[in-house]
């Protein structure tokens, strides 16, 4: 199952990120994103691309749910 996951910007290299939510990191692009990016922000992830952003709160109350709905393995 492919799902958009809420993850922390933790460095910028152009239109490249990394990302990372529970110890666990990404690369990202930023091409399909319009918003200005900086470290610590929180985007949804979906196939190596920033797709949206959002704030804090709703990131760590998306994650919540998913962490009630998907199984271990199914959030790595």
């Amino acid at each position: 199952m492919c799902v958009g996951v809420p993850m922390q910007v933790v460095s910028i290299d152009g239109d490249d990120i990394v990302a990372e939510v529970d110890g666990v990191r990404r690369s990202a692009s930023l091409m399909m994103l319009g918003d200005e990016v900086k470290i610590g922000d929180f985007l949804i992830i979906h196939a190596g691309f920033a797709i949206s952003k959002l704030d804090e709160e709703e990131a760590r109350e998306t994650l919540q749910l998913m962490r009630e709905v998907f199984s271990e393995e199914d959030m790595q």
